[in-house]
């Protein structure tokens, strides 16, 4: 559990009810981890909300040749900053990650339980709306980043 304190300082959560907070600060927890660590790999279930409190992620998606299994690229999707929610798939079904997440330098970050949270969204829909804009605002923003690099790739 972490405090709801924590959670009001972020605009993703800005617009939520304090009993909201609180109940989201019931079911979520507070890690660190150094430079270079995996905290999830694509194609995997998406169990958990992330909130980047301090350091930056790196989201990675690998290609990997259908004739050539061994040969593997990874390409660079995204950067997550302080402040920023991160594996949104988490919120969106079927529930699968979409890219691997890697600490770029030492950092700090809130794991939020994503299957308690999607049940309390579908029990408070007011809630749920608010969750699901503020998820909506993060992968347009994401979005956007990923057509950055696809141009800066083909140029």
């Amino acid at each position: 559990m972490i405090s709801p304190e924590l959670l009001r300082r972020y605009s993703f959560f800005g617009k939520l009810a304090e009993a909201d907070l609180y109940e989201i600060a019931m079911i979520a927890d507070e890690f660190s981890a150094d430079a270079g660590v995996t905290l999830f790999q694509e194609h995997q279930p998406a169990e958990a909300l992330y909130l980047l409190l301090e350091g930056s992620i790196d989201l990675y998606y690998t290609s990997e040749e259908e004739y050539h299994p061994k040969i593997r690229k990874e390409f660079l999707v995204g950067e997550v900053n302080p402040g920023e929610i991160f594996s949104i798939s988490s919120m969106l079904d079927p529930f699968i990650l979409n890219a691997c997440a890697r600490t770029a330098k030492p950092s700090r970050y809130v794991k939020i339980d994503a299957v308690s949270l999607r049940k309390m969204s579908e029990e408070n829909h007011k809630m749920g709306c608010i969750i699901m804009h503020q998820i909506a605002k993060a992968l347009m923003e994401r979005l956007a980043y990923t057509r950055v690099q696809l141009a800066a790739a083909w140029a």
